[in-house]
């Protein structure tokens, strides 16, 4: 009787809806500008503080050194960039440098995010 039990389980799995149901996606993506229902889309309200982007994106490179980045507050490291200019070093940030991929690590970030980013990096590094 049991040998009937787990039969009939292994063909109830295999049905068309049990199939569907174990291989349907974990997630969808919805892009901002489409109408994706009742999807609530993971966009910044606004600017964000410098502060904050950086303790949370920029800190585990910039504060530590790693991969050669500026560390913040060294005078030196950043005055040499600096002789670049300042939209150079955004640009880098926005784009990406060496080991720094684009946008370091704060893919939600806004061009203006960055910029100010940089620039509160640049204002406490003097």
């Amino acid at each position: 009787m049991l040998a009937l039990v787990v039969v009939f389980s292994a063909q109830a799995a295999m049905d068309e809806d049990s199939i569907r149901e174990r291989t349907m996606p974990v997630g969808k993506v919805c892009i901002e500008g489409n109408d994706c229902g009742s999807a609530t889309a993971a966009v910044a309200s606004g600017p964000r503080e410098a502060s904050d982007i950086y303790q949370t994106s920029c800190f585990g490179c910039h504060g530590t050194g790693a991969l050669g980045a500026p560390k913040y507050g060294d005078v030196s490291a950043w005055g040499e960039r600096l002789a670049k200019g300042v939209d150079t070093l955004v640009s880098n940030a926005i784009v990406g440098f060496n080991a720094m991929p684009p946008r370091g690590t704060c893919a939600t970030c806004s061009d203006d995010d960055i910029a100010s980013t940089v620039q509160y990096m640049i204002d406490n590094s003097k």
